[in-house]
């Protein structure tokens, strides 16, 4: 839908430990979070090559529309952001 899978697994984690949000509704983010293949409890962010995945994705974006950038470079961003669904 378009929605940036990390950022969905972060709100849905917040939730899970809202003591404002109904033990039923912390049932439907647990399965949730599972379908997404992580868990309430767990910590961290997607990483490529150890980086923070978010951060190395807008680079490859930003290599796209730098008019300063090889179209070698352009080439290879291109194919990253492809394999990571990011294009």
């Amino acid at each position: 839908d378009g929605k940036d899978a990390g950022n969905v697994a972060r709100g849905l984690k917040a939730a899970a430990h809202n003591p404002r949000v109904s033990e039923e509704a912390k049932e439907r983010v647990t399965e949730r979070l599972h379908e997404m293949g992580t868990s309430p409890d767990e910590v961290g962010t997607q990483t490529i090559d150890g980086k923070d995945a978010g951060n190395v994705l807008r680079g490859h974006k930003a290599t796209l529309h730098n008019p300063h950038v090889s179209d070698e470079a352009k080439a290879n961003s291109e194919k990253i952001l492809r394999e990571h669904d990011a294009l």
